[in-house]
């Protein structure tokens, strides 16, 4: 989604633009910004305006996860509080257990986003390797995480 955005895809633009309006932040991952951030001028200008509308969970600097609303300021728990050691085992049982196609190599940060979606259920991951990141759901036993491609 981050690169869909940075390259200013139609969808992803829509996409993202409806998130303004939720209670929630849009999420990325710490490491997913890590993979897609490069210092070049263009990719910092289009990352930086996406970020805006986006919670880093547990990142100084980044926007809190919950919009202020007019009852107050509400927080989310499951951005406040990070992957315990049990979390990373399911990552590494995903990682491990995930049927992807042939050639394609285990990646320990779509099973993080994974296990992130499962974490705070009724969430949407828009990607642009949705099977890869289904493999990870199914391994995790995901209910009510639906996957978007971009």
């Amino acid at each position: 989604m981050l690169i869909a955005l940075s390259d200013r895809k139609a969808k992803a633009v829509r996409l993202h633009a409806g998130l303004r309006d939720t209670p929630h932040r849009a999420v990325v991952l710490g490491p997913v910004l890590a993979q897609v951030w490069r210092p070049d001028p263009a990719t910092v200008h289009a990352m930086s305006g996406v970020l805006k509308d986006c919670t880093v969970p547990q990142a100084r600097g980044s926007a809190p996860a919950m919009r202020p609303t007019n009852a107050g300021q509400t927080a989310c728990i499951m951005c406040a509080t990070g992957p315990d050691l049990t979390d990373w085992q399911r990552v590494g049982s995903a990682l491990g257990g995930a049927e992807l196609l042939p050639k394609k190599r285990p990646d320990a940060v779509d099973a993080l986003v994974a296990l992130t979606a499962v974490r705070h259920g009724s969430a949407v991951v828009f990607t642009s390797d949705p099977v890869d990141l289904a493999a990870y759901l199914k391994v995790l036993d995901a209910q009510d995480v639906h996957v978007v491609q971009i």
